[in-house]
């Protein structure tokens, strides 16, 4: 009977967190409530970055191909217009940030990128760097296939989750 209340607690702690996240507008919650010795709630609630945040990753998508190639894509990207915030997020070949940090597309100022558009990439190849509490973390591909786009710009702060590129 204890379990089940305290069941109950943790299920309106949660919500409460979740309730928190909403009215603060924040997009990423952690809590870790420790019981006893072996026992512990380990929480993180979460919500889709807010639209405001994708505008970024057009701007810099838009300089890297010529002028003349811009132009057909506009229209690609029209016809997705109902879904366009979330379109690179839901694209299967999406490169998402496993952490919440700030992105690097270069190895140290001044040195070339990892990847271009149309570069061809092998699985693991290093694609970009996520500077997370003074920790450089690798983003490796996760699969071999060629750089179709590239969604933030080099030391722009990024989310748990957020595209950082088009894999195909």
């Amino acid at each position: 009977m204890a379990k089940n209340s305290q069941h109950d607690s943790d299920v309106s702690f949660i919500q409460a967190l979740a309730e928190l996240l909403r009215e603060n507008d924040l997009t990423e919650l952690r809590v870790k409530r420790d019981y006893a010795e072996n026992d512990a709630l380990d929480v993180r609630v979460s919500r889709a970055a807010p639209p405001a945040a994708v505008p970024a990753p057009i701007v810099h998508a838009a300089p890297q191909p010529s002028a003349p190639a811009a132009e057909p894509r506009q229209p690609d990207a029209s016809q997705d217009t109902a879904s366009a915030p979330e379109d690179p997020a839901s694209h299967p070949g999406a490169i998402t940030s496993p952490m919440v940090g700030t992105a690097y597309l270069q190895p140290e100022p001044g040195a070339p990128a990892f990847v271009s558009i149309g570069q061809q990439v092998k699985e693991g190849d290093t694609l970009l760097i996520v500077e997370a509490m003074k920790t450089m973390n690798q983003i490796p591909a996760p699969r071999a296939g060629t750089v179709k786009r590239i969604l933030i710009e080099d030391g722009a702060p990024v989310e748990y989750g957020a595209p950082l590129m088009i894999l195909e």
